[in-house]
């Protein structure tokens, strides 16, 4: 029997399914995905605000509906839902039918009103929102030969890797078509096609509303050349392994994912528009109301690092809209 026949060379996908997700996986860790990095929902409670805000207007899209649902996909510990329920006018949050979906088993503080599910729940009326899921739905990464053959990248517990087959059928399909990678040996990409078949997937649960994906992301203009396969341990970046130990994740291509009808614009974009800004309190505030001028300043700093350029204002917002008008108009 050969190593890869007995399992010890896999692709990607299945190894990084394993090691993410399976029995002792990453993501079934008790200190969760704040244990190790920090997402827009950690960084501020303005993220949590400028969703309520977002649902806010898909409400006001769906003529009030009663119950009005939000779904926080891979909802790490339920921060962003709770977050969300804090912010929502009072009007608006007794309607609220709150969803976290995630892996991991439910926090015993979580806030009672949120369900804890392990997959969205069908026929939603609402909002269903995804921030930093899709850079974790594993996928096959493929290499280019010294022939100029895309094959599949296979890989051992430890990390180490080697060139298995040709890629072929609808994988390859998917790389002509979404990230052709010519024929320059060591030349790679991430094989996104899982990445659109779920966001497909977590799109049908909506019967009318609006989904949202945000992710670091890359269109076909900025793909790159050796793809963005990383991993992060305790707050820093390190060599993708997967063993269990660390995260393995990769920018995700967001123009292969959406579905007709859907608006991709940065992060940046959508916080301004959901009123979220950095810009400084007037500085007389400074001597006439110190105290608010503190808080205005503090919240002016948390505002830049949502929109930063080079950082978390790059990332995409994929929004796909169902049955209403998109709530974020160019």
């Amino acid at each position: 029997m050969t190593a890869e026949a007995a399992g010890e060379w896999q692709g990607w996908r299945t190894a990084a399914e394993a090691a993410l997700y399976g029995p002792g996986g990453f993501y079934r860790r008790p200190e969760g995905p704040a244990g190790h990095f920090r997402t827009s929902v950690h960084a501020s409670p303005l993220f949590a605000r400028a969703v309520a805000r977002l649902l806010c207007r898909v409400d006001e899209s769906l003529a009030h509906p009663d119950p009005l649902d939000f779904v926080d996909m891979a909802a790490g510990r339920g921060e962003l839902a709770t977050g969300v329920l804090a912010a929502l006018p009072a009007e608006v949050a007794a309607r609220t039918r709150a969803y976290a979906v995630e892996i991991a088993g439910r926090p015993e503080d979580l806030d009672h009103r949120i369900e804890w599910l392990s997959a969205p729940p069908p026929r939603v009326t609402g909002l269903l929102f995804a921030n930093e899921w899709l850079d974790n739905v594993p996928v096959e990464i493929a290499e280019v030969d010294c022939a100029g053959v895309p094959r599949r990248v296979l890989v051992r517990p430890d990390g180490t890797e080697r060139l298995g087959e040709p890629v072929a059928g609808v994988e390859a399909r998917w790389l002509r078509r979404w990230w052709p990678l010519g024929d320059t040996e060591g030349a790679r990409a991430e094989i996104g096609l899982p990445r659109d078949e779920a966001w497909a997937a977590a799109v049908a649960t909506l019967e009318r509303g609006l989904a949202v994906a945000v992710d670091y992301a890359h269109t076909a203009a900025t793909r790159p050349p050796f793809g963005t396969l990383t991993g992060f341990r305790e707050g820093r970046e390190t060599a993708p392994v997967p063993d269990g130990s660390c995260d393995i994740t990769a920018h995700v291509a967001l123009d292969a994912c959406a579905l007709p009808g859907a608006r991709l614009l940065s992060q940046r974009d959508a916080l301004h528009t959901l009123d979220i800004t950095a810009a400084r309190p007037p500085l007389e505030l400074a001597s006439t109301r110190p105290a608010e001028y503190v808080r205005a300043l503090a919240t002016a700093g948390e505002a830049a690092e949502l929109t930063a350029t080079g950082g978390l204002g790059d990332f995409g917002w994929l929004m796909q809209p169902v049955g209403i008008p998109n709530p974020l108009p160019d």
